[in-house]
């Protein structure tokens, strides 16, 4: 259950409006994070996705900037429809899924055959879970994409491009549910996101009446073929194609009839036939052995593969893995075959031998074809030919050209001599529609599509990457990658929930373009209540986003002119946006598709300016499914472990663009270090000895004690860090000083204060003061009720200022100082414990003045040049005894680098004055020396800046 302290601040929250932005004269700051698709329960990798820009969103109200952060539900295209089906046919897995992962009622589940009402029930639980977790939501900006106002404005956009000509008709391979009848997107998927499709070319290889079809990458390679791959246990097929007999896998047909409609099975084949025959090189009329191979997969393109042991390792593993199955030699009569193979090279690699194939066998140590190194070693043989490889002697006409440049030619060439056809297929598989069905790969006709393969518009969306932040920087290079590959893309479909094409009813605009510029109209959407959704056409779209009057159909802006205006202010208060958070499987979609869409519509002061990037979840070390029940449900980690720790572990465990792990017995430790930060400031007020009052007005003290002023200084250079860190979006190193460090720093001092005076006391209000506004946007209720205890205002934590760092209260000759000290306790406990002594008297020996001098010149030289040091060492006549010097000279120049040298420091004063500390640590009285008048062991020598010698008596 959500606690009641929870609801307290939900509800004083939402009455003060808290959360609601509007323009005003403030500096604006505009977040947003992809929408949901709620087709299933919010899960705690769900959490993390929008905690990050909860807690940017608070950083930045908190530093005076007038933040949007809004909210809405993405609820276009076909899963939910596919889940309404299977629900409907009482699907077993389905029916599992969603009572016992998603945990909805039998009697909620009974109205799931209703699409929209699945997506109606999903999008209200995750907007209460957002609200359990105490997210900045300016709610009245929330709708779904089916929306009659917002379909007005996806018709806009997609007119926008159609006007540009930057969408298109024709045919194109994309990824298809044949149960469902439908194209699909990665959203509608299960498995399979981001797998692209690869055309591949089909080779015929005469077969008595028929034709063996061999699909591959290479065609160049063909030169090269030594024999054939068929694997005897699974089941092939005889089919007719266009006046001809093709022998392919049964499996292959199932996915190339959705490509090649006309083709048929003319009957069932046993792959063991053929083993032992031969087939016809149709391009060097060589006849090919037919071999078994257990590495060929039925499902993938044809079922058939030729064999080129040169250049394909999976070929030649397959090939040594024959030779020595004496078995299916024999069972074949195959021996002949194989002593007859001859391996022919046909492209040179500077590096590498004459048979690449062997050597990147030998770089991946691969000692079989089902060893799992295969797919890498094959992948980076195919990039490195393809990259560097030159055709050799072996090729005929393509000899001495780069294999990259020949490749287009060789298939032009069989296709002319009605040799080869071309097949789509899946770079990986599987690819699983959300209804349960396999995808295939079918080309579709009469189709519509985004051409963001147009170079003019390519070249914008790059412009777009240049003037905008990449977080982390590093993902910047995918952007430019993808930006450059992209293909046109199939933006309509004819099966689920969405907007009309507005030219071509009978389509739906699909659900990765219907959601590429919703920022702009998150600007908006608080006033579409008000307004008749018929109302919204071109001319007021192109007004309030363009400041365009009229549109190239005609219309005329039907609202009025006053609230128009309004309207448009705001979005121009808005845009353009400052942080558009997603995640990174998302890069070569959505994201980049945010910048095409962007770039073409908007003029470029309105372009996006920051993307930031997600990592995945896991949950004990595996990755995180709905579909396969391996996540834990966000509204059961809140009613577990409150949205405090639920935010604190998700923000403390790596940084947002990290893969993260949920691990139990980490969450419960995260939910002790919150129990703690409650209950301190009530130990502040029991120590200070009064009730303590936190003001509005957070300035540090005025401090005389050393410790008081360390505890200061460590105070700002938190703030400093934080700040800088959470500029960058980085929860983790954030945390990692405003709590993690804090709390450290925070007990030592506690454990070093003997006395509680006037100085502690103003000095400890002060870090209550500033740890609860560090620590604000991670646990927004516990420091909101830590306020509201300690303090009269009528405030919330919530709009208090941001701590900001005084660089003059940064004292490092402080810090060392204490730093001394504590390294002194240190050191002399683990003398006591290594001689097992028990000392009545630790005698300290500080270091004489002419060491300092020598790291004075170690710090003047400023590299570690040891002769350069000894030599000014000496001219400067530090010390009679020139051994001594030289000695130390030497040290010094070993060390300097890594003692954080801050200058002199009087020791003698820092350990005198934490003298009570040291006795009361060590059980022993502590005697200091700045000169060795008494040093029975001659210990003294032994002392270095920072590192008094220690002597146990």
């Amino acid at each position: 259950m959500v606690t009641e302290l929870e609801k307290k601040w939900q509800k004083k929250w939402q009455e003060a409006k808290l959360f609601e932005s509007n323009p005003d004269n403030r500096e604006k700051m505009y977040v947003t994070v992809a929408f949901p698709y709620p087709s299933g329960a919010m899960h705690v990798g769900h959490g993390r996705t929008y905690t990050v820009p909860d807690v940017y969103a608070r950083f930045k109200r908190m530093q005076g900037f007038n933040v949007l952060f809004p909210m809405a539900w993405h609820v276009t295209g076909a899963p939910v429809v596919g889940i309404a089906k299977r629900i409907e046919r009482h699907d077993k897995w389905t029916m599992d899924i969603y009572k016992n992962v998603h945990q909805v009622p039998e009697d909620e589940l009974e109205k799931f055959v209703d699409p929209e009402y699945i997506v109606k029930y999903f999008s209200s639980e995750y907007h209460n879970d957002m609200v359990d977790m105490g997210y900045t939501i300016d709610w009245r900006r929330e709708f779904r994409t089916i929306d009659p106002h917002y379909k007005q404005f996806v018709r806009w956009q997609i007119r926008q491009l159609k006007d540009k000509n930057l969408i298109r008709k024709g045919s194109h391979p994309v990824k298809y549910c044949p149960d469902d009848a439908n194209p699909v997107g990665d959203h509608d998927l299960l498995e399979g996101e981001g797998v692209g499709i690869n055309e591949l070319t089909l080779i015929k290889f005469p077969y008595e009446d028929s034709y063996l079809v061999a699909a591959t990458f290479r065609p160049e390679t063909l030169y090269g073929a030594t024999n054939f791959w068929l694997n005897p246990d699974e089941e092939y097929v005889k089919v007719e194609y266009e006046g001809e007999k093709w022998i392919i896998s049964k499996l292959a047909y199932g996915n190339i009839i959705h490509q090649k409609e006309s083709m048929k099975i003319i009957e069932e084949v046993d792959a063991k036939d053929f083993i032992g025959k031969t087939v016809q090189n149709p391009i060097t009329n060589d006849p090919l052995p037919i071999f078994p191979a257990s590495f060929v997969d039925a499902d993938y393109a044809t079922g058939v593969v030729f064999s080129v042991p040169a250049h394909a390792p999976a070929d030649y593993i397959a090939l040594e893995d024959i030779k020595k199955n004496t078995q299916a030699i024999e069972k074949y009569n195959l021996q002949e075959q194989i002593d007859n193979i001859k391996i022919t090279s046909l492209v040179n690699l500077k590096g590498y031998s004459k048979f690449p194939a062997k050597d990147f066998l030998d770089a991946y140590n691969v000692t079989s074809q089902d060893d799992e190194n295969l797919k890498e070693a094959t992948n980076e043989i195919y990039k490195k030919e393809h990259a560097k490889g030159i055709m050799n002697e072996n090729t005929g006409e393509f000899e001495g050209r780069r294999v990259a440049d020949v490749r287009d030619e060789v298939i032009e060439k069989l296709l002319n001599e009605n040799i080869a056809d071309k097949l789509y297929e899946f770079a990986e598989k599987p690819v699983i529609c959300r209804c349960g069905a396999k995808c295939v790969v079918k080309e579709l006709h009469d189709q519509w599509f985004v051409k963001y393969s147009d170079k003019e518009w390519t070249q914008k969306a790059y412009d777009c990457l240049e003037q905008l932040d990449v977080v982390p920087n590093e993902i910047r290079s995918n952007f430019e990658y993808y930006l450059d590959w992209l293909e046109d893309w199939a933006c309509s479909r004819r099966l689920g929930l969405g907007t009309h094409m507005p030219w071509d009813e009978k389509w739906l605009i699909e659900p990765l373009t219907d959601s590429t510029i919703y920022m702009a109209y998150y600007t908006i959407a608080k006033y579409m209540k008000d307004i008749n959704a018929e109302d919204l056409n071109d001319a007021f779209f192109n007004k309030v986003f363009l400041d365009k009057d009229g549109a190239n159909d005609g219309s005329v802006n039907k609202i009025p002119e006053d609230i128009t205006e309004k309207i448009q202010k705001e979005f121009q208060y808005w845009y353009p946006l400052n942080w558009r958070l997603s995640a990174k499987d998302l890069v070569g979609n959505h994201l980049s598709f945010h910048m095409f869409h962007h770039a073409a519509i908007f003029p470029q002061k309105y372009w996006p300016k920051g993307i930031t990037v997600f990592g995945m979840g896991l949950l004990e070390g595996q990755k995180m499914s709905s579909s396969k029940g391996n996540v834990i449900l966000l509204s059961e980690a809140i009613d577990k472990y409150g949205a405090d720790t639920v935010r604190l572990f998700l923000m403390s465990s790596a940084e947002p663009w990290q893969d993260f792990d949920w691990r139990e017995k980490e969450v419960n430790g995260i939910q002790r270090r919150l129990e703690a930060i409650i209950e301190f400031p009530q130990k502040v007020e029991s120590l200070i000895g009064e009730p303590l009052k936190l003001a509005i007005e957070n300035n540090a003290p005025i401090v005389e004690k050393p410790i008081n002023k360390w505890i200061i200084s460590q105070i700002n250079r938190k703030i400093s860090t934080a700040t800088d860190a959470l500029e960058k979006f980085q929860t983790r190193k954030a945390l990692q000083s405003s709590l993690f460090l804090f709390r450290k720093d925070v007990e030592y001092y506690l454990n070093r204060i003997t006395i509680i005076g006037e100085e502690e006391k103003e000095t400890l209000i002060y870090l209550v003061n500033t740890w609860i506004r560090l620590l604000s946007p991670f646990i927004p209720y516990a420091t909101e009720e830590i306020w509201d205890t300690y303090n009269d205002d009528d405030v919330f934590i919530s709009t208090l200022d941001w701590p900001v760092a005084c660089e003059d209260l940064i004292d490092e000759k402080i810090e060392k100082s204490e730093e001394i000290v504590q390294d002194l306790a240190k050191d002399i406990k683990e003398i006591i414990k290594i001689t097992k002594s028990n000392p009545e008297v630790v005698h300290l020996y500080t270091a004489p003045s002419w060491k300092y001098e020598v790291y004075n010149i170690a710090q003047e030289v400023g590299k570690p040049n040891i002769g350069e040091i000894i030599h000014k060492a000496m001219d400067a006549n530090l010390c009679d005894n020139k051994k001594e010097l030289s000695k130390f000279a030497t040290k010094a120049g070993k060390n300097f680098n890594k003692i954080n040298y801050v200058g002199v420091v009087d020791e003698v004063s820092v350990i005198t004055d934490a003298r009570e500390y040291l006795e009361s640590e060590i059980g022993a009285k502590i005697e200091v020396y700045d000169k060795p008048t008494y040093d029975p062991q001659n210990k003294a020598q032994n002392a270095s800046p920072y590192k008094p010698a220690i002597y146990l008596e």
